[in-house]
């Protein structure tokens, strides 16, 4: 079913929200009609859906401003979402990242924002790195991946070593031992930003993951946003039955990440 453009500009930009953008407000009416090339109509629609829900507050002659969104059973440390055990995920993600190249687009050092801020266990404004890339296999582009960690075990890497090994490589050589992930995966449409990047059309669909990745002693060393092409891109995962036969909870063993091949 094709979504309306209106409903396209509204699911990527409550994506963005949540992210913490925009803490300086919105763009402008005339900005969002340049980026998603529509009409005044079509983002006014969409900026009405986010002001019913909340998630926006707009007032005639001021800039539109974000809200706080409400709070979620979903994020780290919520029930909405699946300790997933490294076994096996691990070895396939640096595997995926050794037979793919790399372009690092952005390496920085930032101030943790709330979302980030939570995510780590940090304090408001605390420093972290924040580092773009986007990998590609010999078809082209198959992922945007942002990650936070930080600065206290960033410092040992920079934007040489990421553009050369995979992160979970670096953050072990920086002595960091691994030892369980939160992860969710879901799906989001690709703003302008995300088009070129990963060489797709505005308002196409995205696989979205997102992975709280912990050191051996529970504390949060890396949070990853990673988006990723579903056609150059697949998951999988080996479940097993717990219980007796009538069991309905299926628990799993492995998990996988991995480019599709192509012949």
């Amino acid at each position: 079913m094709h979504l309306p453009k209106y409903h396209q500009i509204y699911l990527v930009l409550r994506e963005q929200l949540h992210e913490g953008h925009f803490a300086q407000g919105l763009p402008g009416e005339l900005a969002l009609m340049a980026q998603f090339d529509v009409a005044r109509v079509t983002v006014r629609r969409a900026l009405e859906q986010l002001a019913r829900e909340g998630l926006i507050a707009r007032n005639p002659g001021r800039r539109t401003r974000a809200l706080a969104p409400p709070a979620s059973s979903d994020g780290p440390n919520g029930h909405g979402m699946e300790s997933a055990h490294l076994h096996g995920l691990l070895e396939n993600l640096v595997t995926m990242g050794l037979h793919t190249s790399v372009n690092v687009i952005e390496v920085a050092t930032i101030t943790a924002s709330t979302p980030v801020a939570q995510a780590l266990q940090l304090q408001l404004g605390d420093p972290v790195q924040k580092a773009v890339r986007v990998r590609s296999t010999r078809e082209g582009p198959l992922s945007h991946i942002t990650t936070y960690v930080p600065d206290s075990i960033a410092r040992r890497f920079g934007r040489r070593e990421l553009s050369k090994k995979p992160i979970l490589v670096l953050l072990e050589e920086s002595g960091v031992k691994v030892g369980r992930a939160h992860q969710t995966i879901s799906a989001r449409l690709a703003d302008n930003t995300l088009a070129q990047h990963l060489d797709m059309s505005v308002g196409a669909a995205l696989l979205a993951v997102r992975r709280l990745i912990y050191d051996a002693d529970g504390q949060p060393v890396q949070w990853l946003h990673g988006l990723y092409r579903p056609d150059r891109y697949t998951y999988e995962m080996q479940l097993s039955r717990m219980g007796s036969i009538d069991a309905k909870v299926w628990t799993s063993q492995d998990m996988s990440a991995r480019p599709v091949q192509f012949n």
